[in-house]
C-alpha cells in the first residue's frame, strides 16, 4: 500500500500548494503573480519526484500512469489503484482549499480563455511534451534521480507560464477533476480529462521514434 499511498500525498501536495497558489493569489490581490503560480506548479513536483521518486515513482497524474502502461512500464493491474489514489489526494487537497477559502468561487479550476478547441489542442501538445521528457528521464516507471526532478519541474512550470493564460495548462486530469467538482465547475471538464490523456499516449511513439524503442520496452522495477 506504501506506493498508493505516496501517490495520495504526493498529487494532494501538487493540488494543495498548485491551486492554492491560485486561489492564494486571488485572495491577496495578485502579489503571487502568474508568474509565481507557474514557478509553484512546477517547484512542488521537483520536490515530490525527490521525495516520492523511489516509492511509487512520483507519477502524480492519471495521464502519465496511463502512459506508462501503454508502454508497457508498469503493470496494468496497478493503473486503476494508482489513479484513485491520485484523485483521492487531489479531493482532499480540494476540500482542504475549500474549508480555508470558503469564498473563492473556482478553487483553481482550469477553464478555458478561448475557444474549446484551442484549450483542447493546447492540453494535449502540452501533455506531449511533459510526457516526451517524462519517458525520457524515468527509469522505467520510476520519476527519479537528480535530472528527472529537475527536467520535468522545470517543462511544468515553463508550460504553466507560456499556456496557462490561455487553457490552465492542466497536463493532468486530476489536478482538474478534483477542484472543478469541489467547485462546481464542470462545464469544460472533459476538455482536461480528454485531452492529457490523449497528448501523454502520443508522446510514446514520439519516443521511441527518437530512442529507437527504448521508451516502449519494460525496465524492472527495482526492489524495495
Amino acid at each position: 500500500m506504501k506506493p498508493y499511498f505516496a501517490e495520495s500525498i504526493g498529487t494532494f501536495c501538487l493540488v494543495f500548494a498548485g491551486t492554492g497558489a491560485i486561489v492564494i493569489d486571488g485572495a491577496a490581490g495578485g502579489t503571487i503573480t502568474h508568474v509565481g503560480v507557474a514557478l509553484t506548479f512546477g517547484l512542488v513536483v521537483l520536490a515530490m519526484i525527490y521525495a516520492l521518486g523511489d516509492v511509487s515513482g512520483a507519477h502524480l497524474n492519471p495521464a502519465v500512469t496511463i502512459a506508462f502502461a501503454v508502454a508497457g512500464r508498469f503493470p496494468f493491474q496497478k493503473v486503476l489503484p494508482y489513479l484513485a489514489s491520485q484523485c483521492a489526494g487531489a479531493f482532499a487537497a480540494s476540500a482542504l482549499l475549500r474549508l480555508l477559502f470558503p469564498s473563492d468561487i473556482l478553487l483553481g479550476a482550469t477553464l478555458p480563455a478561448g475557444t474549446v478547441m484551442q484549450s483542447l489542442i493546447l492540453e494535449a501538445v502540452l501533455t506531449a511534451m511533459l510526457m516526451f521528457v517524462i519517458l525520457s528521464v524515468s527509469t522505467g516507471s520510476q520519476e527519479k534521480g537528480i535530472t528527472a526532478g529537475i527536467a520535468i519541474g522545470a517543462v511544468i512550470g515553463l508550460e504553466a507560464m507560456f499556456a496557462g493564460p490561455i487553457c490552465g495548462a492542466s497536463m493532468n486530469p486530476a489536478r482538474s477533476l478534483a477542484p472543478a467538482v469541489v467547485s462546481g465547475h464542470c462545464e469544460h471538464l472533459w476538455i482536461y480529462i480528454i485531452g492529457p490523456i490523449l497528448g501523454a499516449l502520443v508522446a510514446i511513439p514520439t519516443c521511441c521514434a527518437v530512442r529507437s524503442g527504448e521508451c516502449c520496452s519494460p525496465s524492472p522495477e527495482p526492489t524495495r
